[in-house]
């Protein structure tokens, strides 16, 4: 089985492990293993992951980077924001490391939108450095760190923790808003084969991420995923986002990789009293993308809209899975994922609403539509409501189609080509999604964006097209 190389690797690397990570994240390692051990990665039989062969996606065999080898990498040189007054604070991840490289000051002010100074109390950093540098903040990973995240219930979580060696902390006090959204690139780079015994042709690595937001407190925080080479790659990537009463997170999460990549992200979000979460999450390129959502309402009056939208062509394949608990009366959740598939593209769809007993007054909304452009492509849709309070208001639907032959009859009687017509019904269909999103600069970059993937332009240049 793919899950036995892993083993192998943890028990006998298992000290180089733990002398590159922080004691809090070794104090969770060992029960990780265990848990994976005993788990194995799940087989289409398990519901949860029927759309996707985790056995088969984790069967090659991935180098890593026990050692901590710096890889050679200039994110702010060849990164360059040119999103009209997005005004981002930016940051950098290079494959699972936090990026400690010079700042534009040292480039003489040529790179524009990158760090300034955060509000008082904000951090942003590596796991690893902020506890070994025995910060005031350094008990954040000993309470908060694998809390959400468990391991007995996911065997990617699992394996995810039992190798992460460092990590990105997100930290906002209580009260205090961060008005310039945080920015975090993800770049994957390969080993360069004269620095490491490893094939620069199969890389892995485990990206970790803390979020945690105090009472009153409010972020915007946008993650960027791409591929600075032509390699395999293999990321998993676990996010635990903890955001506290009247607290209010907006996370956008955006790949635009390469059809090499393979992408495991599983993230867990617990939100408090009166608490407001937008979550998007945006495919625009990949090669195989497994995303999963689980989210927990702990507080009364608390609110969540979440937001999707994929564009798959080749044989591309994009599965989002979502879990929203309604644990407690009176939350509000709304879900919108929308998919345009084409060639020979899978895509899949699975979206959970549990209301526990007693979560009285709970509203729900999820909508789930997509275009299928040939007859090979396929997607799968299970919209799902468990519900088990008797005052609520909870729909779900989802619809798999074509486009319209009366609007494409339409539209060519006046003039515009088939293939023109068909770019703009698709346009117009994903933007319904895009037009929800807060951050302004960020939304109207990419109804350009999705044009460009439309017209066949994105996937000819490498590396992200938000950020370069």
């Amino acid at each position: 089985m793919s899950e036995q190389q892993y083993i192998d690797l943890y028990e006998q690397a298992r000290e180089l492990i733990c002398s590159h990570a922080p004691e809090a994240m070794n104090a969770v390692r060992d029960q990780a293993f265990e848990d994976f051990r005993r788990q194995g990665f799940p087989s289409k039989k398990v519901e949860r992951y029927k759309y996707t062969d985790m056995q088969k996606l984790f069967a090659p065999d991935y180098g890593v980077n026990l050692n901590r080898l710096q890889i050679p990498a200039d994110p702010y040189e060849a990164f360059r924001c040119d999103v009209p007054n997005l005004s981002t604070s930016l940051y950098f991840m290079v494959n699972d490391s936090f990026y400690r490289g010079v700042r534009s000051e040292e480039y003489g002010g040529r790179i524009p939108n990158t760090t300034p100074k955060l509000p008082e109390g904000v951090i942003v950093g590596s796991m690893q450095e902020l506890f070994s540098l025995h910060t005031p903040h350094s008990s954040l990973l000993e309470k908060y760190y694998a809390r959400l995240a468990k391991t007995s219930d996911d065997a990617v979580t699992a394996l995810n923790t039992m190798l992460a060696q460092d990590g990105m902390l997100i930290y906002v006090p209580k009260n205090v808003k961060v008005d310039r959204a945080i920015q975090v690139i993800n770049i994957l780079k390969a080993l360069s084969p004269l620095t490491s015994h490893l094939s620069p042709q199969n890389i892995m690595v485990n990206r970790r991420v803390l979020i945690i937001l105090e009472e009153g407190a409010e972020l915007k925080m946008l993650f960027c995923d791409h591929t600075a080479d032509d390699r395999n790659f293999l990321a998993t990537q676990v996010i635990e986002a903890f955001v506290g009463e009247n607290a209010s997170l907006d996370l956008y999460c955006l790949e635009e990789t390469h059809y090499k990549n393979v992408r495991v992200s599983n993230v867990y979000i617990d939100q408090q009293a009166n608490s407001r979460v937008n979550h998007n999450v945006i495919t625009l390129h990949n090669g195989i993308t497994r995303n999963k959502l689980d989210l927990t309402f702990s507080g009364e009056g608390a609110e969540c809209q979440c937001f999707g939208c994929v564009i798959a062509d080749k044989q591309q394949h994009v599965d989002n899975n979502t879990l929203i608990t309604h644990h407690v009366p009176h939350c509000t959740s709304n879900e919108l994922y929308k998919y345009v598939l084409d060639d020979q593209a899978v895509g899949a769809f699975a979206g959970r609403v549990l209301v526990e007993h007693g979560a009285q007054k709970t509203s729900s909304q999820m909508t789930n539509q997509n275009l299928t452009a040939t007859k090979e492509a396929r997607m799968y849709t299970q919209p799902m409501l468990e519900i088990y309070a008797d005052d609520v208001k909870c729909a779900h639907g989802s619809t798999v189609g074509q486009l319209n032959d009366a609007a494409l009859f339409y539209m060519r009687q006046r003039g515009i080509s088939l293939d023109e017509a068909k770019l703009l019904l698709q346009n117009a269909f994903i933007n319904e999604v895009i037009d929800h999103m807060q951050l302004e600069p960020l939304r109207d970059r990419l109804h350009y964006l999705v044009e460009k993937r439309f017209r066949g332009e994105l996937n000819k240049c490498a590396g992200c097209r938000l950020c370069k």
